[in-house]
């Protein structure tokens, strides 16, 4: 299937590893020209370099935190070089830290709302009027299956990517008759190198071992396992692409099933 990305300009953050790199790797095999970011240059760099040799097409790593106004303009202008528009823009961070009403103050609310909230806003600002000029334009957020189901003890990603859902559906709505498109791909249980680091800081809180936690996570959902990051970036892929063309304001669950709500 052709996604009618070759030479479209797609950036993609927090994009050194996980979920973003894999975003990042599968717009570059469809032809698009990726820029991505990391708050380490050296992972950057890296990450980037990796996915140009495997992929045939360019991509360069930047240094950049995109919950700071100055690193996210100076990421977007790196992608567009000048005079040029980015096409595809992923917005992506890491995410909060497990807490509880009572555990959180409301410091840890400001910054939970700075990084998953705030820093896809920053971005789309960037990007969208110049996307708007142009008629094309694609905004995909990756969320956190959470939007759609809260998880026990993640109150902050409940709260703020709940709101950060709210925002991408009322901007879709906006720049729809402008051919800008704005959807969000929600993740389920994900096998990448975070989520292994906190099997092994939770297990360690449970008495278990890391193994057995990630065996735990993935008797919850039906499919009988966790997902390849992989997974979550085909449909990033596919709502970038032109046979996406006619979707927009909607979270896509990739979650193997672990949400039971049929909406």
């Amino acid at each position: 299937m052709d996604f009618g990305l070759n030479g479209r300009v797609a950036i993609v953050a927090a994009a050194s590893r996980g979920i973003g790199y894999a975003a990042a790797r599968e717009l570059a095999r469809e032809g698009a020209r990726v820029f991505l970011c990391s708050r380490d240059e050296a992972r950057a760099v890296e990450a980037a370099r990796k996915i140009a040799e495997e992929t045939g097409t360019r991509c360069v790593g930047v240094a950049a935190d995109v919950t700071k106004d100055e690193d996210a303009e100076r990421f977007v202008e790196t992608a567009r070089g000048g005079d040029g528009s980015v096409d595809i823009c992923v917005t992506n961070a890491g995410g909060s830290p497990a807490t509880t009403f009572a555990t959180t103050d409301l410091d840890q609310y400001r910054r939970a709302f700075e990084l998953n909230a705030l820093s896809a806003v920053r971005l789309a600002r960037l990007v969208v009027p110049r996307m708007r000029e142009r008629r094309w334009g694609r905004v995909i957020n990756v969320t956190s299956i959470s939007v759609k189901q809260p998880i026990d003890g993640l109150l902050l990603s409940n709260t703020v990517r709940a709101g950060l859902t709210g925002w991408a559906k009322t901007l879709s709505t906006e720049v729809a008759a402008d051919g800008v498109t704005v959807n969000n791909v929600a993740p389920g249980w994900t096998l990448t190198e975070r989520q292994a680091e906190v099997a092994e800081s939770r297990g360690r809180a449970e008495g278990k071992t890391s193994e057995e936690m990630i065996a735990g996570w993935a008797s919850q959902v039906p499919l009988g396992r966790m997902a390849r990051a992989e997974e979550i970036a085909a449909a990033v892929a596919f709502l970038a692409s032109e046979r996406a063309s006619y979707i927009t304001g909607v979270t896509l669950q990739v979650d193997g099933g672990w949400v039971r709500s049929i909406f």
